[in-house]
């Protein structure tokens, strides 16, 4: 039968077939090799997005794991921080938070309607201050919230996690970006 003509499942059966005969004899270092890293990447957001919930932002913002009918507890201050990075897919460098004091306010003024406005900015300042600590405590609050509902492997796609970039412009060097690599798909988001 002609390349082309061929099927995807004929193609998916040959491919099933070969990566049975190098697991069989020893050599899943060729099959990933023959795979690639990216590939594999995609591969594995691909076979837990049947596994992942959607995550709802409901108008009060309450957080629910919608598939799991499970709430995802949060204070308004790690409720804003989350909807800073899940509005931005591209990822944020955390010493760069500063460039969007202004978002994040407007998130926590939101989830904390009752909040006084000096207060919660104070609570902002801290956050994006590249020498202070609590934007870590409340990546590390929110970390908490998801693992105590599912186990680590679907909980890293929910959670706020390194992703590191390499640049080459006459010289290397590396962003370092926070991400949260839920498929955005799987968010609805009630308060827009």
């Amino acid at each position: 039968m002609a390349e082309q003509q061929k099927t995807a499942e004929e193609v998916m059966q040959e491919l099933r077939a070969l990566a049975d005969r190098l697991v069989a004899a020893g050599r899943k270092d060729l099959l990933l090799k023959a795979i690639g890293v990216p590939l594999l990447e995609e591969l594995r957001i691909e076979a837990a997005k049947s596994r992942l919930s959607r995550l709802v932002i409901m108008k009060d913002y309450r957080f629910v794991l919608a598939d799991y009918q499970l709430e995802v507890e949060l204070q308004p201050v790690h409720k804003a921080v989350y909807l800073l990075f899940l509005n931005h897919p591209e990822g944020i460098e955390f010493k760069r938070l500063g460039n969007y004091r202004e978002e994040l306010l407007g998130y926590y003024l939101a989830t904390a309607r009752w909040m006084d406005k000096e207060k919660a900015e104070e609570s902002v300042d801290h956050l994006v201050d590249p020498l202070d600590n609590a934007i870590n405590e409340k990546c590390s609050r929110i970390k908490k919230a998801f693992l105590e509902l599912m186990d680590e492997y679907r909980a890293s796609y929910y959670l706020i996690s390194s992703h590191t970039q390499k640049h080459i412009a006459g010289r290397i060097w590396y962003e370092r970006l926070k991400v949260i690599t839920l498929p955005r798909e799987l968010v609805i988001n009630e308060t827009r």
